[in-house]
């Protein structure tokens, strides 16, 4: 099992917690997750594939 967080380039993604049989089938997900505005890599181990995404916060709203 995979970690829940790795680094790539120095970032810090987050493993969505599922696993994927395919490559292809990990970057049609993954795909999706971008359209939706996250930063996605993915990461193979002994035939199985992981998707780690990360969205940077842009604005933060306080309210009180």
């Amino acid at each position: 099992m995979p970690g829940i967080s790795k680094l790539f380039d120095g970032k810090k993604f987050m493993w969505d917690g599922l696993e994927y049989a395919t490559p292809d089938e990990a970057k049609k997900v993954a795909s999706a997750y971008n359209q939706n505005g996250f930063e996605t890599r993915i990461d193979s181990e002994e035939g199985k594939h992981y998707i780690y995404s990360r969205k940077e916060v842009k604005e933060v709203v306080v309210s009180g």
